[in-house]
């Protein structure tokens, strides 16, 4: 298949690595995650105003640049390259795909704000009881009026402790895992009633534990779709998670390379050792697969249900385990300094480690996919 890019996303490619490449190195990022607000808000008003990257997937109706899940593509594998913490994920793929997805006066209210930078929203769907089971929630939305009351808990949201909206995961209806009665609400993240507990992911992000007691939401703040629109948005992030892992597996590969040229032992450097330069390769082709995986998936995104899943949970069990093996083989090839907090190595490690179950762990995307295929 001849896949080429256009002249736009190749300037949108190449650009974002230049701005990158300038101001996200690692010194920087160790800095931006240390810091009390853990991260740098002027690198995402950057990205925003300067690049107009927020704006890439977004319908030119409301000032974006018409872009699709290829620019989403794109742009998350530069951000996997300097293992970005920036919400491009939560607000942008997962938020503003919800949002193209409904459609009507909440997307044309919400939209300008993602692309300007002001609006970042955060995806509040996981329970410590749901495991990857999107519809194993307890957290309800209680019909009172004519808006809801949100009473529940979602663990590990990530961006929330920066976020101006929460999408939640609630049930209006139905027993804890029927499908029937799930629901996605976008609502204003400082509304009475929330509570969160903010801390640090081992990955360099920050995300929180976050309590609704009684949280009184309007009306307009359900969008419809129910559980398909959820796992729409799940299977578009998921693609956009391995677009990531591609670039975190890229500099694993290229770090562990340089390095293995670098380490004398015996007289001379590791790199000329036969098992490792197999080891190399290895990583190489396990880089590629990704790739590969991850563009056929993300080419199914806007197939029927059944056969987009399917792409998916091939794409994301394969990156899965190629994410896995690349960060293993990359601070075994180092050592034990591979795992210091000085050396960039293992923050790609941690976060190609997080990206593993992501979405759902390889194990879980095979049982999708034999599931799928068995109905």
């Amino acid at each position: 298949m001849d896949f080429t890019y256009t002249e736009t996303q190749t300037m949108i490619r190449d650009t974002l690595s230049r701005f990158l490449s300038d101001s996200y190195d690692f010194d920087s990022r160790q800095k931006m995650i240390a810091s009390e607000a853990g991260r740098d808000s002027g690198i995402w008003r950057a990205l925003a105003t300067e690049l107009g990257m927020l704006s890439a997937p977004f319908a030119e109706a409301h000032g974006g640049l018409g872009g699709s899940h290829i620019e989403n593509a794109l742009i998350m594998e530069e951000l996997g390259k300097v293992i970005a913490i920036e919400p491009y994920l939560q607000t942008v793929v997962i938020g503003g795909g919800a949002l193209k997805t409904v459609g009507g006066a909440v997307a044309d209210a919400v939209i300008p704000g993602i692309i300007g930078g002001d609006t970042i929203i955060a995806f509040a769907y996981a329970e410590p009881q749901g495991r990857y089971d999107l519809a194993n929630i307890r957290t309800t939305a209680k019909a009172d009026g004519g808006g809801y009351v949100l009473s529940g808990h979602k663990g590990v949201v990530y961006c929330a402790p920066w976020a101006t909206h929460l999408l939640v995961t609630a049930r209006t209806g139905g027993g804890q895992r029927e499908r029937q009665g799930v629901e996605l609400f976008l609502i204003d993240a400082n509304l009475p009633g929330i509570v969160r507990r903010d801390y640090p992911t081992v990955d360099g992000n920050r995300a929180s534990e976050i309590y609704f007691e009684n949280v009184a939401i309007p009306g307009d703040a359900l969008l419809p779709g129910g559980i398909d629109l959820i796992e729409k948005i799940v299977d578009e992030a998921t693609v956009a998670v391995c677009a990531e892992a591609t670039g975190v597996m890229a500099k694993l590969h290229e770090g562990t390379l340089d390095y293995s040229k670098q380490r004398q032992q015996f007289g001379q450097p590791i790199a000329r050792f036969q098992v490792l330069q197999h080891r190399m390769v290895d990583i190489f082709m396990e880089v590629e697969q990704a790739k590969s995986m991850t563009t056929y998936a993300m080419l199914h995104l806007d197939k029927p249900a059944a056969e987009r899943m399917a792409a998916v949970s091939q794409a994301k069990a394969k990156v899965s385990r190629g994410a896995k093996f690349a960060g293993q083989n990359a601070v075994q090839t180092h050592g034990g300094i591979g795992i210091t907090q000085e050396l960039a190595i293992g923050h790609y490690f941690k976060r190609a480690t997080m990206i593993e179950g992501q979405f759902g762990s390889a194990d879980f995307h095979y049982d999708r996919f034999e599931r799928l295929a068995i109905d």
